[in-house]
Formats: C-alpha cells, structure tokens, sequence
C-alpha cells in the first residue's frame, strides 16, 4: 500500500501518532487519525499551553468540560489532547 500524502504532508510517521508543532502559530500538536477506512487530520492543543498532573484542579476541570468529546474516539481532537496533554 503506498504512503498516504497526509503523512508527509503532516510530518507524522504513522497513523496515530500526535507530534508536537512548534512551528505552527497556533496549534501544539498534529496526527493524522485513522478508524477503518477513515482518515483525518486533527490539529489540537493550545500553542504554549501546558497540561496538568493527573488528580489537579485544572486536569479535572478540561476533563469534565470536554467529557462528550473525549467520548467521541480518536477523530475528534478533544481524545488527542486528553491523550497527549492533559
């Protein structure tokens, strides 16, 4: 199977697998989500933000307010900063 384009295009190595964006004016990181046959490029997190140790004030209150996104799965960007960040 050849590569797919968003790959390169997005800098990543595989389906998957978030990279930090220092780069980017806006957006920390970048993967390119696969689920089956479905691709799409997320680009998530605040640029200069840092996430919260796990049992905070602060990592409680993202996880709480993007509860029904996070439940969403891996094609929506609110997983991937779960995931990555916080």
């Amino acid at each position: 199977m050849p590569e797919d384009s968003r790959l390169k295009r997005a800098g990543v190595t595989g389906f998957n697998k978030p990279k930090a964006t220092p780069k980017h004016p806006t957006k920390s990181h970048v993967v390119v989500a696969k689920v089956g046959n479905q691709v799409k490029t997320i680009r998530f997190g605040q640029q200069g933000v840092k996430g919260s140790p796990d049992g905070s004030a602060r990592n409680k209150a993202f996880k709480d307010r993007h509860a029904s996104n996070i439940a969403k799965g891996k094609m929506s960007a609110a997983y991937w900063a779960n995931k990555v960040k916080w």
